[in-house]
């Protein structure tokens, strides 16, 4: 079973952006985050909202982590860094997300 140290060690080189088909988009009714995809959508807590505010494709896993310390001081590093590295999985398993690493060559 992976530990949250191996999935960071995973997203390291990450530098995350939701894909082109997929949307954040405020929902008025249910005053929340929603990420917007073809044919579906997904309800977010207000954690995963500001995690997916900051893929931009230029901030790296880290800095998103520290940022998110920084905004959610009394939350624990570790849980900031379980609940990142976790969300960002999943979304770029759905094939959401972008990792930034998509257009580099192998070596």
């Amino acid at each position: 079973m992976a530990t949250a140290r191996d999935t960071l060690d995973t997203l390291a080189n990450w530098k995350p952006r939701l894909a082109s088909k997929a949307r954040l988009r405020w929902d008025k009714v249910d005053k929340q985050y929603m990420l917007i995809f073809p044919e579906a959508a997904l309800m977010l807590n207000q954690t995963a909202a500001e995690v997916l505010k900051l893929c931009d494709g230029k901030r790296s896993v880290s800095d998103i982590i520290d940022m998110l310390g920084e905004k959610f001081a009394d939350a624990k590093g570790e849980q900031i860094e379980e609940h990142v590295g976790e969300l960002l999985t999943r979304i770029h398993e759905r094939g959401l997300l972008e990792t930034g690493l998509e257009s580099k060559p192998e070596q």
